[in-house]
């Protein structure tokens, strides 16, 4: 077992603890990363606050880059030495959902308390967040959460592939399928709100509609390719989208906002045929509503998504290449970079709703 530092939440809503845990090495067919950054998703922020459930003590952090340190003897077309990428997405590769490449929802059961690698220093069990635990030096983690990536790539910046950039641009690309030519609303313009306009411009949506609380983040929107933007405090900002759209609406709408009353209003924005893409969840306790009658009639659906429905040793390649090309903005997704040491002041500057990605940079 090795020590390493962490950030260690004991109870939920309160700041996290920098401390010593330990870690085991890595079985059969897992990896040991150290980990170089790992970047603030909301997601570890509900974990945090107990918005998911979930047990403590716990270690978040799930966006994750670094360096492969030790591999388990089943491991194949990974080595020590490699850059990559670390995700949540734990994948059996045998289940029903594996073998028909969806990955993200692997349906053989994992419990990362009692599984995991991660213990207090006094022996008792912490549990592995989001499969992952990378708000620490180090993660073991299956082979299949980790994705190969060149040195090219900065790690700051290649954190971020492994949710917030693969969540937003394959909410686009795998689950609406946006073709050339069609109309895209982004409700949120946050970080993985930002991906899905990013995702829109390079599938040639016609028009790519973000709306948001602020003229910052309108602003914002525009610069990663939204050809418009709309104010969420308008009386009714679905009917500025839709005399933006000739009076259509649009044909696909990315709630990228974990907040319940939007997807109330969400169907409201479509246009006949349309799906609202559910990408950010509320928290568990909350409940949204919908008119089955008028989305029936129009045709309309509801699509929920795990991760962009994202094969990551598909779809990170193909990413990486177009950052190379100049085509995905990865850099100018970042808004601050801490230390661990600094990881609740990062996880406040999220809350804010300022930042784009805040990221913790250990190397």
């Amino acid at each position: 077992m090795d020590t390493i530092k962490a950030a260690v939440c004991h109870e939920h809503g309160k700041p996290l603890v920098i401390e010593e845990i330990t870690i085991r090495p890595p079985e059969a067919d897992e990896i040991e990363v150290e980990v170089h950054a790992v970047a603030i998703c909301q997601s570890d922020i509900s974990f945090a606050e107990g918005g998911f459930g979930g047990p403590v003590p716990a270690v978040y952090g799930h966006e994750a880059s670094g360096k492969v340190t030790r591999v388990g003897a089943n491991v194949r077309g990974l080595a020590e030495g490699d850059t990559v990428v670390v995700t949540l997405i734990r994948a059996c590769g045998h289940c029903p959902s594996c073998q028909t490449a969806r990955p993200v929802t692997c349906e053989t059961p994992y419990n990362s308390l009692t599984e995991g690698p991660l213990k207090t220093a006094s022996g008792d069990p912490i549990y592995q967040g989001l499969e992952t635990g990378a708000f620490a030096e180090k993660v073991v983690v299956l082979a299949s959460q980790a994705a190969k990536i060149p040195d090219s790539v900065p790690m700051d910046s290649a954190a971020l592939l492994a949710c917030g950039v693969i969540t937003g641009l394959g909410s686009v690309v795998n689950v609406a399928k946006v073709r050339p030519g069609q109309n895209v609303v982004v409700i949120g313009a946050g970080g993985v709100g930002l991906n899905a306009i990013q995702g829109a411009r390079i599938a040639g949506a016609a028009r790519i509609i973000a709306v948001d609380m602020t003229e910052d983040k309108l602003a914002m929107a525009k610069e990663f390719g939204a050809t418009h933007g709309v104010l969420g405090t308008e009386e009714k900002p679905w009917s500025a989208v839709k005399k933006l759209t000739g009076g259509r609406g649009a044909d696909a709408v990315f709630v990228t906002v974990g907040v319940a009353p939007v997807y109330d209003v969400a169907p409201r924005y479509l246009a006949p045929g349309g799906e609202v893409i559910m990408v950010g969840l509320p928290h568990a306790t909350e409940k949204a509503k919908y008119s089955p009658l008028g989305m029936g009639n129009a045709s309309q659906g509801i699509q929920g998504t795990m991760m962009g429905d994202t094969v990551i040793r598909r779809d990170i390649p193909w990413m990486v290449d177009l950052y190379e090309q100049g085509r995905l903005k990865l850099d100018e997704l970042i808004s601050n970079r801490f230390s661990l040491d600094q990881i609740n002041e990062a996880i406040a500057s999220t809350k804010s709703g300022s930042a784009k990605r805040n990221v913790i940079v250990l190397k």
